[in-house]
């Protein structure tokens, strides 16, 4: 018999967010943490290209950022995937639904789901091309029945992409983050009960705006948070980004610990309003029957370095939680486990096929992290004394589009436009305080030596005679981005 499968993805949630994986007190996640505990929790996943839309795209198809064509947060190229996870399950006999986001283009592609329930966040794109916000948003018109035609989501004050924080004014049931785990419910109660389902249960928060409601707020009011994170590499030409009037990125220490307190808040309203879907699961006698992953889209620097959002190739913004909760049966020897294998999204694709019973398709580059399958060439690697697998991560960010590789202990990163280069040992540093890129020749030539493997040939033209080229034009998508991709290298 086939598991039911429940995926549930936040935007915006880094690793050290969520109370299992941070050392100190601040997190407040008591229901995620009994998850993490009820499965394998893996320490070293990331989101390859830390943005919402190359994020999922990677998660869907099982490509890598350059298969799947974002290497960079690009918002109108149209998805046109013929192999995706819900259509893959779909087949397989699953009843599939996505409630929440899911930012494809179109909005209401369906990705092979049977059934979508749409909000994304604010989405200057589309509400500025159509006055019908039935067309790519469900929240919206539901909250305007119930609060009035003029509500909206930013009516608590703060912006969509802004570090401002305010309690939310209403009911926290009518909070976007509150409606998700209803029309979740909705689905459990409402489905095909003689099919297994596929559910993915995705949240906008803790993305801005910071407005979690009241009862959240009061309990990280008074939290007293650790420094924020600054390496010896900071002061030689990074700068954050400031935001606009109307998302601002406060430069005053009150201000930003407000920020802080806020966005903690809004993780520990996912956490106890997921409590309400694992309630439900329970009383319908599926708990024991279903397979749960709960994961990121990337995380959030939240001032730390001197960043805000996303784009860096940092721990903060690219790590990323991943838990794996199993139904009896499939959970012997995975109970209460940590896994330390660098992972990424795109592994979620092969990973819940195979856990399904069903072969996951051959020409995908993400690998099954509880199967046999065959890692794709280039995944793993031999080379040098230390390196035993790497991740090869990007993002398009104007001066400091990035290029990296996570290996081993290793992390190295390339800023492609200006060449500078940052190298950490995250086992010894896993703050990422100290750069060991002017210190540590051998280990930053081999760290370099695996980018310019992955980056050879590449459009850009990021590689020449065996050497990293900066100042080529990093682009957000490729040529065939939201098409059938090319073949691989």
């Amino acid at each position: 018999m086939k598991p039911n499968v429940i995926l549930i993805m936040c935007d915006h949630l880094r690793r050290d967010a969520v109370g299992v994986n941070n050392a100190s007190p601040h997190p407040h996640t008591p229901h995620l943490d009994r998850l993490a505990g009820e499965g394998v929790n893996f320490t070293r996943a990331y989101s390859a290209c830390p943005t919402c839309i190359a994020a999922r795209a990677s998660l869907f198809t099982g490509l890598s950022q350059f298969n799947q064509g974002f290497t960079g947060y690009a918002a109108e190229p149209v998805w046109r995937y013929e192999q995706t996870l819900p259509r893959s399950l779909a087949e397989a006999g699953y009843h599939t639904q996505c409630v929440g986001k899911l930012h494809a283009q179109p909005a209401r592609a369906l990705m092979g789901f049977h059934n979508v329930v749409l909000h994304d966040g604010f989405l200057h794109d589309k509400r500025q091309g159509t006055k019908a916000l039935e067309e790519f948003d469900d929240y919206i018109p539901w909250l305007r029945e119930r609060l009035g035609p003029d509500a909206d989501i930013c009516d608590a004050g703060p912006g969509c992409n802004g570090y401002a924080a305010r309690v939310w004014p209403w009911d926290e049931r009518y909070h976007p983050t509150s409606w998700v785990v209803t029309k979740s419910i909705e689905f459990l109660r409402r489905r095909d009960p003689s099919k297994p389902f596929f559910l993915n249960v995705s949240f906008h928060r803790p993305h801005s705006p910071f407005d979690p409601p009241r009862t959240f707020w009061e309990m990280h009011e008074k939290t007293e948070f650790p420094p924020f994170m600054r390496g010896d590499w900071e002061d030689r030409g990074f700068a954050p980004f400031h935001g606009n009037a109307e998302n601002p990125v406060p430069d005053d220490e009150r201000s930003k610990q407000r920020a802080r307190r806020a966005y903690h808040a809004l993780v520990t309203q996912i956490d106890y309003e997921l409590n309400r879907l694992f309630i439900e699961l329970g009383d319908r006698k599926l708990w024991d029957d279903t397979l749960v992953v709960f994961c990121a889209d990337h995380g959030d620097n939240l001032f730390d370095h001197g960043f805000v959002r996303k784009c860096e190739p940092f721990e903060t913004c690219a790590g990323i939680p991943l838990f794996v909760k199993f139904p009896r049966g499939m959970d012997e020897g995975r109970v209460g486990v940590t896994d330390d294998r660098i992972c990424e999204l795109r592994d979620l694709y092969p990973t819940i096929c195979e856990l399904c019973g069903l072969p996951p398709p051959a020409d995908i580059d993400g690998v099954a992290l509880f199967g046999k399958t065959t890692p794709p060439s280039g995944h793993p690697s031999t080379e040098g004394n230390f390196i035993l697998h790497h991740l090869h991560g990007e993002h398009t960010d104007g001066p400091l589009s990035n290029q990296w590789i996570a290996c081993g202990d290793y992390k190295y990163a390339w800023y492609c436009q200006s060449g500078r280069e940052l190298l950490f040992n995250l086992r010894t540093d896993p703050d990422e305080l100290r750069n060991l890129a002017p210190s540590s020749p051998p280990a930053l030539a081999e760290m370099r030596a695996l980018l310019i493997r992955e980056l050879d040939g590449r459009p850009e033209g990021y590689v020449h005679n065996g050497a990293l080229v900066p100042g080529r034009q990093a682009r957000s998508s490729q040529d065939w981005a939201g098409r059938p991709r090319p073949q691989a290298k």
